[in-house]
């Protein structure tokens, strides 16, 4: 799904415009930005959480060259999912 079929269908269930529901979402993501800058989590509701962690610096090597270099720290984002959405995932695997 992409960011227009979320629109749609956000307008469809809350019976309003595609341009109110395309700035609603607009306001979400931009909420959700500011706090995940600030290295705060972000939920959503029976999906999962959005959340920035440090990833520890590291020995990595060039198969080419065989050179070992340090790859600094650096910030990642993951997504952890509820047992709800892991759930009705694990079911799509079984209704085939």
């Amino acid at each position: 799904m992409n960011n227009k079929e979320l629109v749609v269908a956000l307008a469809e269930k809350m019976a309003v415009t595609q341009k109110e529901a395309a700035a609603l979402l607009g306001v979400y993501v931009e909420e959700a930005q500011k706090v995940l800058t600030v290295e705060q989590p972000v939920a959503f509701l029976n999906a999962g959480n959005f959340e920035v962690k440090v990833r520890e610096q590291r020995l990595s090597v060039n198969p080419k060259t065989k050179k070992r270099l340090l790859v600094p720290p650096k910030m990642v984002l993951n997504f952890v999912p509820t047992t709800v959405l892991k759930s009705k995932i694990k079911q799509l695997g079984q209704d085939e």
